[in-house]
């Protein structure tokens, strides 16, 4: 049975009243949501207030939900937004650049993998991994807020570009150009490290 469909069936138990179904899908989610709202909120202290939001509207939005779209691409769109509103409201902490960096190896070591990065586990390898891990970390971070989650989306969260089209309500062009710059620039941080041509990406 596809996540798509033992979503919607759960979905359909929230939907019927069984409250502890939400849970279920809060538990699902939770991890990845709060990833995904990191990239937009960087205080880390707020990002849990973000993701409790975005549940929050997820649950009072759900009697609506009619399953035409993933729950989880739903989901995600909801906490977009919900970051987006965040940002956009008064008096919130403005953020240092020291911030900015990302110290969860998580997401580089992800990106890796799916890049054909990871190497052999001898020591100089796994330095040279470490040092592949930081950098991508920093040059995701620096990276535009519509690109850093395009692409995070694309590389870590393994998600599809119409998913992403529809969690970033934009065009599936919009995606591809944003992932191809995040690309883009991830590369050109990373070519000193790999020796790589400026005609190639890594």
């Amino acid at each position: 049975m596809s996540d798509r469909v033992v979503d919607q069936e759960l979905v359909e138990r929230v939907q019927a009243g069984d409250k502890r179904a939400f849970d279920l899908l809060v538990l699902k989610y939770q991890r990845k949501v709060q990833r995904l709202v990191a990239r937009y909120v960087r205080d880390s202290g707020e990002v849990d207030d973000v993701v409790q939001e975005a549940f929050i509207k997820a649950y009072r939005a759900l009697p609506g939900f009619r399953g035409e779209a993933a729950f989880y691409t739903w989901i995600y769109r909801i906490a977009i937004n919900c970051a987006k509103n965040y940002l956009a409201s008064p008096g919130r902490r403005i953020i240092a650049q020291s911030d900015l960096v990302n110290d969860d190896d998580d997401d580089a070591e992800s990106f890796e993998r799916q890049s054909g990065l990871h190497d052999v586990a001898t020591p100089d390898a796994e330095y040279a991994s470490k040092e592949i891990a930081e950098t991508v970390n920093r040059a995701m971070a620096a990276l535009p807020e519509e690109l850093r989650v395009a692409i995070t989306l694309r590389e870590i969260e393994g998600m599809s570009y119409d998913e992403i089209a529809e969690a970033m309500d934009c065009p599936i062009g919009t995606v591809r150009s944003r992932i191809f710059r995040a690309r883009e620039a991830i590369a050109a941080e990373l070519r000193p490290l790999l020796g790589t041509r400026e005609d190639r990406r890594w």
